[in-house]
């Protein structure tokens, strides 16, 4: 163990936030049937064709349609929250940022229903901490300066994963560049609220998301969205689900198309008030 005890290896850190919350098991190991490792998926487009098709059938068999957007959409976004989700749950239980590399990552999909990943498995041994640490001094770890400094590797390891898949994903479908960088962004702002929301903590969870995307880090495309109203925590989405071409179903809170038509109607507002230029002209 090179003088680690147990509870400081990376392994320990997912034992732990594996028990700490159950929306994806979390796990060092990817031994069984089932698993993919990322960099293999990224590197077949077969894996999202499969994909796809399996997400379809679901759409169909739940809803009784399956657009292709919305199930180009749904594999979107749950791909991206592999990396998202591994970073930000060990960020916010543990102070710690593992590998996020498409090599040291690998998933398991729900062999029944729909879709979705259901495990994730962390493979590399190394990850960033911060000088406390109990593991600071080993030489798998990399050590931050202070917490601003660990959540820039979170967010530059999670951008270049997602830069992987933004490539690939534009090589195997019809979505362009904008929108899967604007669905990147989406997954790390709610994985970061999740990671705390999960546990209870759901402030934290924000505070983390403030201190991932306190800006706009291109690539990505805006800071975290997440603001407090009368219903309590809420964000506003960059990309589109196409939830709503499904039968009987309406855009998502924080949709962004519900912001653009009503930008759109206020502009047709403005228009009228200032005498409409020749948009009568137009009609």
């Amino acid at each position: 163990m090179g003088g680690r005890t147990a509870g400081t290896t990376l392994a320990a850190s997912l034992a732990r936030v594996d028990a700490a919350q159950d929306r994806f098991t979390l796990t060092g190991s990817a031994s069984g049937p089932g698993w993919i490792r990322c960099s293999d998926l990224l590197d077949d487009p077969q894996w999202f064709a499969f994909w796809w098709a399996r997400t379809a059938a679901w759409l169909r068999e739940t809803y009784r349609d399956a657009p292709s957007r919305t199930a180009l959409a749904y594999v979107m976004s749950w791909y991206l929250r592999i990396p998202a989700y591994a970073g930000a749950a060990l960020l916010f239980h543990e102070r710690r940022v593992p590998s996020l590399r498409p090599a040291d990552l690998a998933v398991r999909l729900a062999d029944h229903g729909r879709p979705s990943p259901e495990a994730i498995a962390v493979l590399g041994k190394g990850f960033g901490c911060l000088p406390f640490d109990p593991a600071c001094a080993d030489p798998q770890a990399s050590v931050a300066a202070d917490e601003r400094e660990l959540a820039g590797v979170l967010r530059g390891r999670y951008t270049a994963h997602a830069a992987r898949f933004v490539r690939a994903y534009r090589g195997a479908s019809p979505l362009g560049s904008r929108t899967l960088w604007s669905a990147a962004t989406d997954a790390l702002d709610d994985c970061l609220w999740w990671a705390g929301r999960d546990c209870g903590d759901e402030g934290g969870g924000v505070a983390d998301a403030t201190l991932v995307l306190g800006a706009a880090f291109a690539p990505l495309t805006s800071p975290s969205t997440l603001r407090t109203g009368d219903d309590g925590w809420a964000r506003q989405r960059q990309s589109c689900c196409f939830t709503h071409l499904l039968p009987g179903r309406e855009e998502c809170t924080g949709c962004p198309r519900l912001r653009r038509r009503a930008g759109d109607e206020h502009a047709g507002e403005a228009e009228e008030r200032h005498g409409g230029g020749d948009r009568h002209h137009r009609e």
